[in-house]
């Protein structure tokens, strides 16, 4: 998908300041039992086509809003996945600014994890 470059320079500003880390580093984290809670924050749509297994759906339009009422802690790891790593690192930013100290965007999102034959479930 070809993007805007406005919408690219907010994604590469909110990168500044969030952790992003790949596939493998996210896989390592869960081999070593630090993975966290998934967060699949895509449209309704696109979770309902399928999503990674053992992941929680808070589209992005309504993460910040409901976020505190699923985990309430703000020091939990958090690693949120989109359909490529954008819009993921956009709501990290966003759970930063609201006092997530670990919030991570998982890089390559839905895509890398299909293309990598981890498990999904619709």
């Amino acid at each position: 998908m070809k993007h805007n470059e406005g919408f690219l320079a907010l994604v590469n500003d909110a990168k500044t300041r969030v952790r992003c880390i790949s596939l493998g580093e996210y896989q390592q984290l869960a081999a070593d039992g630090e993975a966290g809670t998934l967060v699949d924050v895509r449209e309704d749509t696109e979770w309902n086509a399928g999503h990674a297994v053992g992941a929680i759906h808070l589209g992005k339009g309504i993460i910040e809003r409901d976020i505190e009422s699923k985990v309430p802690d703000k020091d939990s790891r958090l690693v949120l996945y989109c359909g490529g790593g954008y819009r993921s690192a956009l709501a990290a930013d966003a759970l930063r600014v609201m006092g997530y100290t670990d919030a991570i965007s998982l890089e390559g999102g839905w895509r890398a994890w299909r293309e990598s034959g981890m498990p999904v479930e619709s």
